[in-house]
């Protein structure tokens, strides 16, 4: 029996509220949760000039600092699904929040280089679990119909952070230091793992929050009243599922069959490269617009922000539009945000030098690189059984992670020997196989709560 709800057996109907939409009070915290570890991962791009500086690093020091980050985190990834699998969410997703304030406060008392490294990779192990976990509690969460949106806002609190970051980072480097960075970032992590242990159950039915009304709409994808009538048929677009290769799929069931499925693994290649994109992104431009661009401290902050604000957007809107205008298809955001990168990394070679047309070029290319982000997540709910869910999910997040630990260090060996130009054609290139690899893949046709058999 999971941990969870041993400790927390489901409520009663007596003891639920009449009417309730707690999920989305779930998702806040999921959001919420999710930003400050954003912000732990994305401080080190507005912080690494003057870590540079004290420590005599390279560049390809700095693309190494970042990288280590993501091999942690690649590596936590499918033992950590097993765990949830076995043990459920709440306490083990808690327990990685708290680790993860501490690796952080651990980087603002590193004295070498090494130190840093060991800081960093600490800190990806200690956060990998994070995204599988809401993943896993998203999946249960909501009905089918719902998946993409919850995806999409939990996946823009991940594009907040650097929103947010530069500016803030600015503003504590410039009262105290850049230490203090990693001290003040520690905080927050402990205070949402103790309300997500207060607020946050495995599944629905184990919390006292949840109406029954709520929970059947959770399960069905349905109101209580409809529950019992025949699963609507989405809506049809023979030319798009013909070009998409839409295909009615049945569950992956087993963890056999999870590690056999081309699609799996397609999808995980294809965040791969594109989450290396976003983290290029994260960890380099900073430095690019101090030491390419010219700009001072508070300039960069501004503009270092501005694709995380097009980011956001994207997320949000990519979600609403696979959910709602294209049935639960998630290919063709995939696609559009894929071939769109392209162009938009090549674009960058031309950028203004003035700051306020580059931050609006930045945001529309945060903005497209994110239309699509988050469906990478949602497409292993669509193929796989939900107690297998986790374990899917735990191998395209891995592809994603190694690829934000290969692209931020490959960039830092090109600006060794080259220039951004040479980096922003790499980017591209590795766009265009997130693309060809995308096109790959079939689309399963999703199949909503009331058409499985309930779970117990």
């Amino acid at each position: 029996m999971r941990a969870d709800l041993a400790l927390a057996p489901p409520a009663t109907a007596a003891a639920r509220p009449a009417k309730s939409g707690f999920r989305w009070v779930v998702l806040t915290l999921c959001f919420l949760i999710y930003l400050i570890a954003g912000a732990d991962r994305a401080n080190i791009g507005v912080v690494a000039p003057y870590m540079k500086k004290e420590f005599e690093l390279s560049n390809t020091d700095i693309g190494a600092l970042a990288s280590l980050f993501y091999l942690g985190y690649a590596i936590i990834q499918v033992p950590f699904s097993l765990i949830y699998q076995r043990f459920g969410v709440r306490w083990p997703f808690s327990l990685a929040m708290i680790a993860t304030s501490i690796a952080t406060f651990f980087m603002g008392f590193a004295g070498s280089a090494l130190q840093l490294k060991i800081g960093r990779a600490a800190l990806g192990v200690a956060e990998g679990p994070i995204n599988i976990g809401i993943l896993t509690i998203i999946n249960r969460w909501f009905p089918p119909q719902e998946k993409g949106t919850a995806t999409g806002v939990f996946m823009a609190s991940i594009k907040a952070a650097p929103a947010l970051v530069p500016p803030l980072c600015a503003l504590i480097i410039y009262q105290f230091g850049w230490r203090e960075v990693f001290f003040l970032f520690a905080v927050p992590g402990f205070v949402l793992a103790a309300a997500w242990l207060l607020l946050v159950r495995d599944t629905p039915e184990g919390s006292r929050f949840v109406s029954e009304i709520e929970r059947v709409r959770i399960e069905t994808g349905r109101d209580a009243a409809a529950a019992g009538s025949p699963v609507p048929v989405r809506r049809d677009m023979p030319v798009l599922d013909r070009l998409i290769r839409a295909r009615t799929c049945a569950p992956l069931a087993t963890t056999r069959e999870v590690l056999r499925s081309w699609d799996i693994w397609a999808c995980a290649i294809g965040y791969f490269f594109l989450v290396g994109i976003a983290y290029a992104i994260m960890t380099w431009v900073p430095t690019y617009l101090v030491t390419v661009k010219k700009y001072p401290l508070f300039a960069m902050g501004f503009v270092a922000s501005t694709p995380w604000i097009g980011a956001i957007i994207g997320n949000v809107l990519g979600g609403l539009i696979s959910d709602k205008l294209l049935g639960g298809r998630r290919k063709p955001m995939m696609l559009l945000t894929s071939a769109a990168t392209i162009v938009t990394m090549y674009g960058l070679i031309y950028a203004p030098a003035d700051p306020w047309l580059l931050a609006l070029l930045f945001s529309a290319t945060g903005l497209l690189l994110n239309l699509g982000y988050s469906t990478f997540l949602v497409y292993p709910m669509g193929l796989t059984a939900k107690e297998k869910t986790p374990l899917a999910a735990a191998i395209v997040n891995t592809g994603g992670s190694l690829g934000g630990a290969f692209a931020p260090f490959v960039v830092g060996v090109v600006l060794d020997w080259a220039n951004w130009d040479a980096v922003f054609l790499f980017l591209a290139s590795t766009s265009l196989l997130t693309f060809l690899t995308v096109v790959s893949m079939r689309e399963p046709i999703l199949r909503t709560a009331a058409a499985e058999p309930p779970r117990h």
